[in-house]
């Protein structure tokens, strides 16, 4: 029996480009799901926090209304002592009147 020596030839010794570029490609559609899959849990935390902070202005004017016996007037009536003013992220429009109050976000971010 013969042996031989079996030399590498050129096709042995690393990737092709066609083998590269897939791998290229592969992780661009990895990334681009990876993208689109954050932005949505993103957008929905953003709804979530704005629904929270309406709900802690309302429970602020209900806090001012045990208190008062009416409801504010306005936002800035809750702000010393029933809500911090950096506290809501987001812009909201308050309409307080005896006995019926509204408060709606508005200014769309998330809201």
């Amino acid at each position: 029996m013969d042996t031989q020596e079996v030399t590498p030839t050129k096709k042995d010794k690393g990737f092709t480009l066609v083998e590269l570029l897939i791998v290229i490609v592969i992780l661009g559609v990895l990334a681009t799901v990876t993208v689109f899959a954050v932005s949505g849990i993103t957008s929905r935390g953003e709804t979530t926090a704005c629904q929270a902070d309406l709900n802690t202005l309302r429970t602020a004017a209900e806090a001012y209304y045990a208190e008062n016996g009416s409801y504010a007037l306005t936002e800035a009536a809750l702000t010393p002592g029933f809500i911090a003013s950096e506290s809501a992220k987001y812009t909201y429009s308050y309409t307080a009147g005896d006995p019926t109050y509204s408060i709606t976000a508005t200014a769309g971010q998330g809201c």
